[in-house]
């Protein structure tokens, strides 16, 4: 009877550490992928043969969220990947420890974004403000601002006129642009009968009035469009947060440590099919 106790725990410990591989063996190969996104983004925009045009771009350049969060993604895998395959403890604590610190920040920043949320704004308009100016240095970041346009149906940080800190959208006389006074085509309301957008569909449209601009653009800005988005949808945006804290708190229990050290070479099928790897 013994014996089968001395099994069982045997069973289950083997069970967490090959769980935990499995998950970040996972999470190790996602960041790789993100990673390798990223390095081939640049790659094709010439940045890996001009490092130095990293700081050129005025805007945010998206190539750094699938850096940043990839390099994240590839070292919490591959230290909670080969922490639990070799059962090393410094590896394991790293890991539960990272962990602890990102999910302190994203407490933090969740606090910090409810207790001050009009700096938050402020700062949003700020950083929607500095890309529109930049909006044709970057096809990247062209892309991801005429994605957030057609996909909250806006124009601007506040409105379309923010378009005016553009170069080549703004409507001041010595502008020879052919975009004057207009917006880019992500601004304009949709037509379900076309099939082809019509990329030109914003030029000179803030040259009319208001009422006017209603039937061919969107009139409200971003800032307002996400807090309303953020309002209805804020069941499941505090379901995922919540969701990701519990995996978090729970993807390294405290008593794996425990559990580990003393698993020995013959807990099953899977610690012989791994033997050759320990």
């Amino acid at each position: 009877m013994m014996s089968g106790k001395h099994f069982k725990a045997h069973e289950v410990s083997c069970c967490i550490k090959y769980f935990i591989f499995g998950f970040n063996i996972i999470f190790w190969l996602l960041g790789v992928a993100f990673l390798g996104i990223g390095l081939w983004a640049w790659s094709e925009k010439g940045v890996l043969s001009n490092i130095s045009s990293i700081t050129d771009l005025g805007g945010f350049d998206p190539v750094w969220l699938f850096l940043v969060v990839g390099g994240v993604m590839f070292i919490l895998g591959f230290a909670g990947c080969i922490g639990a395959l070799r059962e090393n403890s410094f590896l394991l604590k790293f890991f539960s420890v990272f962990l602890g610190i990102i999910f302190f920040l994203e407490l933090t920043a969740g606090v910090l974004a409810f207790v001050f949320k009009d700096w938050i704004k402020d700062q949003l308009n700020f950083f929607i403000n500095n890309n529109i100016r930049a909006y044709r240095d970057d096809i990247d970041l062209q892309n991801l601002i005429d994605f957030t346009q057609e996909y909250w149906e806006c124009c601007g940080a506040f409105g379309a006129d923010d378009w005016n800190l553009n170069i080549y959208f703004n409507c001041t006389d010595s502008n020879p642009s052919r975009e004057k006074c207009g917006v880019p085509f992500s601004c304009c309301t949709k037509d379900p009968a076309e099939d082809v957008i019509n990329t030109q569909c914003g030029y000179d449209i803030r040259a009319k009035a208001v009422s006017e601009q209603r039937t061919f653009i969107y009139i409200k800005g971003c800032v307002p469009q996400f807090e309303k988005w953020l309002q209805d949808n804020l069941t499941v945006v505090a379901g995922i947060f919540i969701g990701i804290a519990l995996l978090q708190m729970n993807v390294v229990p405290s008593d794996v440590w425990k559990l580990l050290p003393r698993m020995n070479q013959t807990c099953g099928v899977l610690q012989f099919f791994f033997g050759g790897l320990d």
